[in-house]
């Protein structure tokens, strides 16, 4: 239990004396109450919204409800202090024993440190990456997939049950795009002259590969074949080969999804012809014509009747089409399919990741999962805007003519998983994001990723200096080891932040946040080299104090407890903590 649930455990019990002291009335929400870090420090080490929430059904004032209840929590051993506020809020002090049995809490849990079950075994399915497999990923599919594998990673440790799934789209135009662009290239390296890339097929040099696979294993066969005979298999061989390729790449991210879904094998399967008999059963399909796409001149379209979803009927803007003009379905009526999939294998809450350029597309898709679920199942749309590429403070171009990184993976092994990793975690996933490709890999203050590794191993480096020294049973469990001897207020504010860190996780958990684990280890860090500068300016401060062995060891329990939590903090959004800086 955090330091806070402890907290608000106290302020309901305080609450309900009032009542049976007649000082409240009866029947109050004391559920919706809710006890926190306030947002600045100089107001306290918690904060209670409990007067502001239940003044409207007490019929009091909320400052009169925070004064009884200031007055009623004077008492509690974990609290040093507590005084109300204007409008109505209560905040409070630790008594310095709590903050230190913070500690013990720390290292006694370990590596589950942080864990919840706010997610009471919820099962989520979080869509992510989901590049087409067209080619390899680009540096903007990267921050996708990184918010989208931290997500999964923060809401396993609050609790919920977790698929990490891939829907690869491998039907369509852009799969015959594909396999044109690959016989182009085969039959070049049949030696052939087909001449440059014809315009609208992909220039990928990344396709040489697979056509010369094609070509060692197959020589002249497709040669002077149809299009129609080779368009299918050359596709399906290029959907592999990428696919491969993209697979790889996310390997070297350090991402591993449970569940890659074909969108070939639910047309196949007759899936999108399920989904729409649902909707039929539910009279939402219809024949008719939509109005002309807003801002195109009105003689430039003509109405054709089509097969629609009645999306306006859940909250879209208006009616969707299912049919092509060719008969092919929409690449809707495969999302259609791909969701009542999720739903009907047990997810009642699913969550996409998508390129903010597919932010029209979201109010649609929801409303096909209201309809298809009526009601039982829930789709949440995360956006992640673009990463301008960076060198130096100059711009990047990310084609192959601008020179060096264009691909995820050049990136990745220029500065290394770890600090891409990070820095895609430094903003709001709606918040563009600069990666600056000679910024990030500078050690520095100014470089987060830096500042917390660094924080990490530093104290690494105390504790082996311990040990080196000779003072191992410095490092006894926190019980043996006089915590009470940490009272600098560097010192506590530092084991406080640490001791934030399980209401972290469920904030940004429920909120659907990783950056906010990114937030918080910035703030750790940034205690903790604070503290440690202290120490080289006053003696009084060093973690190893020659002579007062048990003040050494209270410190180096509060330092593994800080270790613990960066680590923990870290690995939530998959990246290595480190023992040493190179």
């Amino acid at each position: 239990m955090d330091p806070f649930d402890t907290l608000l455990l106290a302020v309901q019990a305080a609450l309900r004396r009032l009542v049976a002291a007649g000082r409240l009335p009866e029947g109050l929400p004391l559920d919706r109450i809710t006890v926190e870090p306030p947002r600045e420090r100089g107001h306290g080490d918690a904060a209670t919204n409990a007067a502001l929430t239940l003044a409207k059904a007490a019929r009091m004032k909320p400052l009169a409800i925070a004064e009884a209840l200031a007055e009623e929590l004077a008492g509690e051993a974990v609290l040093a202090s507590v005084e109300a506020v204007p409008p109505g809020f209560v905040n409070m002090h630790f008594e310095p024993s709590f903050v230190q049995a913070q500690i013990g809490a720390i290292l006694a849990a370990g590596d589950d440190y942080g864990r919840s079950t706010v997610g009471q075994g919820q099962k989520v399915n979080v869509e992510f990456c989901s590049a087409n497999p067209t080619g390899p990923l680009h540096v903007g599919h990267g921050r996708g997939t990184v918010f989208g594998d931290a997500l999964a990673a923060l809401l396993a440790h609050a609790g919920f049950e977790v698929t990490r799934e891939y829907y690869v789209n491998d039907g369509g135009a852009q799969i015959e795009i594909l396999a044109r662009s690959i016989h182009h290239r085969y039959l070049e390296a049949l030696g052939d002259h087909p001449g440059p890339v014809p315009q609208g097929l992909y220039p990928l040099e990344e396709l040489l590969p697979v056509a010369r696979a094609i070509a060692e294993r197959d020589g002249g066969h497709w040669r002077h074949r149809l299009e129609q005979e080779w368009l299918d298999p050359f596709g399906r061989e290029g959907v592999a080969w990428m696919l491969r390729r993209i697979k790889d790449d996310l390997a070297a991210l350090g991402v591993e999804h449970d569940v890659f879904t074909s969108e070939r094998a639910l047309v196949e399967a007759g899936r999108v012809d399920a989904a729409l008999a649902r909707l039929e059963q539910l009279g939402l399909l219809y024949t008719g014509t939509l109005p002309p796409p807003k801002g195109k001149p009105v003689e430039d379209w003509e109405p054709v009747p089509q097969l629609l979803f009645r999306a306006t009927a859940y909250g879209d803007d208006v009616d969707r089409p299912l049919k092509r003009s060719t008969g092919a379905w929409t690449y809707f009526a495969a999302d259609l399919a791909y969701h009542l999939d999720k739903l009907e294998r047990g997810f009642p809450l699913m969550i996409d990741v998508w390129g903010a350029d597919h932010g029209g597309y979201v109010k649609r898709l929801q409303a096909a999962v209201q309809a298809l679920s009526q009601g039982a199942g829930r789709l949440e749309v995360r956006l992640c805007q673009l990463v301008n590429l960076l060198d130096g403070g100059k711009p990047l171009k990310m084609s192959k003519r601008a020179g060096r990184i264009v691909t995820l993976r050049d990136v990745i092994d220029e500065v290394g998983k770890d600090v891409f990793r990070f820095i895609m975690l430094t903003r709001k996933n709606d918040a563009a994001l600069d990666f600056d490709l000679a910024k990030v890999v500078e050690q520095s203050k100014d470089n987060p990723v830096f500042y917390v590794q660094y924080a990490h191993a530093r104290i690494c480096s105390v504790l082996r200096n311990a040990e080196a020294e000779g003072q191992g049973s410095r490092l006894a469990e926190p019980g043996e080891a006089a915590l009470e001897r940490l009272v600098d207020p560097a010192e506590m504010t530092l084991v406080k932040t640490a001791a934030f860190f399980p209401r972290v996780v469920v904030n940004a958990a429920l909120q659907q946040e990783p950056h906010r684990v990114a937030f918080f280890l910035h703030e750790l860090a940034s205690d903790f080299h604070a503290l440690w500068t202290r120490g080289n300016e006053d003696a009084g401060l060093r973690f190893l104090k020659t002579g007062e062995p048990e003040l050494s060891r209270a410190r180096l329990a509060m330092l593994r407890a800080v270790r613990q939590v960066l680590a923990n903090g870290l690995r939530i959004m998959g990246v290595t903590p480190v023992a040493e800086m190179h």
